[in-house]
């Protein structure tokens, strides 16, 4: 038997020059954005997991993106009882932040996990997030 563990993750952030990040909306909830995310592939690093992600969840590459900066930490949050299964208690994510190289490109959501997305203002998105995620959003984006 598994002992309980938290799943190894990224999440992906796009800014504008502005300031503002490439939200998406779920497809699940309506009125429930997030970042892209997603888990890290064994013997997968976690930079090839955020390109990986990115391009997954969102049709973005390198043509459209430039990688810039990863948060310093990894951060950590439980899911609510109702969500876990098995032995995952929830998620740990390391941040990769990338900025908009300007082209007039739209992203393209996955239509599975994303059904729309919009550029928020990262206090805006915090908002918008599910409950049990903004303690990481709040630790990483501010707000």
């Amino acid at each position: 038997m598994a002992k309980p563990h938290f799943r190894a993750g990224v999440v992906t952030v796009v800014r504008r020059s502005d300031g503002q990040v490439l939200a998406f909306e779920r497809s699940d909830t309506a009125g429930q954005w997030q970042l892209p995310q997603g888990g890290i592939e064994n013997g997968e690093s976690p930079e090839s997991a955020a390109w990986r992600e990115l391009a997954e969840e969102t049709g973005l590459d390198k043509r459209h993106v430039r990688l810039v900066d990863e948060h310093e930490d990894w951060t950590v949050y439980t899911w609510p009882k109702a969500m876990r299964s098995g032995d995952r208690l929830g998620q740990v994510h390391r941040w990769f932040f990338f900025e908009w190289r300007g082209l007039d490109v739209e992203p393209s959501p996955d239509g599975s996990e994303f059904r729309a997305w919009r550029w928020m203002q990262p206090a805006e998105l915090i908002d918008q997030v599910v409950e049990f995620r903004r303690g990481p959003y709040r630790q990483v984006l501010g707000g």
